[in-house]
């Protein structure tokens, strides 16, 4: 134990360590790990996604606080267990939620509110630009949300120099790189495999399409500078050095990786990156990634085209709803335990409500649940209404609940993973799950083998997440051998003495969960109603 501190004092004081530093949607995570990429310190921060003006955004406020909080936060942590203050760091990267519209002029302002992910009011701007290319082009993307602004004639258009993410900005910010990671620029515009750069033709289609505007910018001008995991995409400049540290402690010139995307960094943090695997990731959210080694016969909406961050073509299927119904129900269930007089510990309620599924019917017992806080793509519904049904016949209890809203957090993921599998007979070797759910055991690994009808593993590694990812790919570029890909890196260097555990899935549950998922096909019609007729 003794000789394990000491290492770890070495790396922090020699600047062996790496930091990764992600933006989700509910909070902000700092993790430092070491040059065996076991995590030494983290901070976090939590925020919400503000609803403005009809528009889902974070403030700019929030976003250099919660920077600010989880490295100091993670600062102090390395302070108190091992008695050293962090100077200098070997690496550093930053990661965020993907997609969204960040737009800003030449002196650095931003010209409109943060646009995130989860806003969808680009449609007309995403069919149009979908039939334009060929190409599915969801209503989440960057160009979707500078198409829509140019369709709605937005004063703030002429004055536009660059268009980012939200990592991209944090980058953009503490190096003066306007910069992106591959897998981030995936969800921005479309990319060409064999270039590794945005897709010029399409580049030059979008130009031509809007040429009558008259724009003082082309569309390749604004967009930041594609870069592959492995290469270096600047340095932290000093100003960026006292934005990020407010003590003053931490040196100037640290070598930043790529900023890349949340998708990305849980492919890293799964060891999912090689063709013919796959990750799902569950949160707020929730999207399962398989990497193809093929190409898709046709255009999908259902199916985003994004990449790994080594540039691999990825098949994305991204549902806007999973736990947040879940979360809300389990919410009811501790404030009437607290109402008897009983505090409850907030990971022993979810351990006890969740396996109450596995003692349920097979499909549920004929309930039918939609947790749609928000609109959902795959399904073809604008607007959300979390809906519980169910009828006389229904086997109504607190098993068949709890099964009932794991298998509809699953649902829309299930219709869209049906094109690849079914559709289009990708292949899948692996299925790799990460994301608080999976914090109890066996519950939810279950459920997802029986939507997916494939192995499904979760390794120890799970509950590091994004941020752990990201500080993987920061150190990958630093440590890597010569011409070493980031697969073999993963395999040899990360995961190779990380233990997993593996489900095949139960042939009775596949069959209870194709019976919800016809039901739940079905009831969409009843959810629809609900969104257009009932006013709260």
């Amino acid at each position: 134990m003794q000789t394990n501190i000491l290492k770890i004092k070495q790396a922090i004081t020699g600047g062996e360590t790496s930091l990764g530093i992600e933006f989700g949607s509910t909070r902000i995570k700092a993790v430092l790990i070491d040059n065996h990429h076991e995590t030494i310190a983290s901070g976090s921060y939590e925020w919400e996604n503000l609803l403005e003006d009809g528009i889902w955004t974070y403030n700019l406020v929030d976003i250099i606080t919660g920077l600010q909080t989880a490295y100091s936060e993670m600062k102090q942590e390395v302070e108190r267990n091992y008695g050293i203050t962090i100077r200098k760091i070997g690496s550093i990267g930053f990661s965020a939620m993907m997609h969204g519209y960040m737009a800003f002029d030449s002196t650095g302002e931003l010209l409109v509110p943060f646009r995130t992910w989860r806003n969808s009011t680009t449609g007309v701007a995403a069919k149009e630009l979908t039939e334009q290319f060929q190409f599915n082009i969801p209503e989440r993307w960057s160009i979707a949300h500078l198409y829509q602004a140019i369709l709605n004639e937005e004063k703030h258009l002429p004055r536009i120099d660059c268009i980012t993410t939200l990592a991209g900005y944090i980058h953009w910010l503490l190096t003066g790189n306007k910069a992106i990671g591959i897998g981030d620029a995936s969800g921005m515009f479309p990319i060409d495999e064999s270039t590794q750069d945005y897709n010029e033709s399409m580049v030059k289609q979008f130009d031509d399409l809007i040429a009558l505007k008259g724009f003082p910018w082309k569309l390749k001008e604004i967009l930041p500078k594609v870069y592959i995991s492995g290469e270096q995409a600047g340095e932290l400049t000093e100003i960026g050095a006292k934005i990020l540290d407010r003590s003053r402690n931490l040196q100037p010139g640290i070598p930043i990786c790529p900023p890349e995307g949340d998708a990305g960094t849980g492919m890293v943090a799964t060891n999912s990156v090689r063709k013919r695997t796959g990750n799902v990731s569950v949160g707020t959210s929730v999207f399962a990634m398989i990497v193809l080694d093929k190409e898709l016969s046709k255009v999908y909406p259902e199916i985003d085209l994004v990449t790994t961050p080594n540039g691999s073509p990825v098949g994305m299927v991204h549902a806007n709803n999973c736990s947040s119904d879940l979360n809300a129900w389990l919410g009811l269930f501790r404030e009437f335990s607290e109402a008897m007089g009983q505090k409850i510990d907030t990971d022993k309620l979810f351990e006890v409500m969740l396996n109450k599924a596995l003692e349920a019917d097979p499909d549920g017992g004929g309930l039918l649940s939609y947790g749609y806080f928000s609109g959902e793509n795959i399904t073809g519904l604008e607007k959300g209404r979390p809906l519980f049904v169910r009828s006389p016949e229904s086997h109504f209890n607190l098993a068949n609940f709890m099964r009932t809203h794991l298998f509809t957090a699953f649902g829309a993921l299930k219709i869209g993973m049906g094109i690849l599998t079914t559709e289009e007979n990708v292949a899948i070797d692996r299925i790799l799950a990460h994301g608080g759910l999976f914090k109890t055991p066996l519950v939810g690994q279950k459920i997802v083998a029986a939507a997916m009808n494939t192995p499904v593993s979760v390794m120890s590694t799970a509950g590091e997440g994004g941020p752990w990812g990201m500080a993987i790919l920061a150190s990958y570029m630093i440590n890597k051998d010569q011409k070493e890909s980031l697969e073999d890196f993963l395999d040899k260097k990360v995961f190779e003495k990380v233990d997993g555990q593996e489900i095949y899935p139960d042939q009775v549950d596949v069959k209870g969960f194709e019976a919800f998922i016809e039901r739940y096909r079905k009831g969409l019609v009843i959810e629809q109603a609900a969104v257009d007729n009932l006013v709260l």
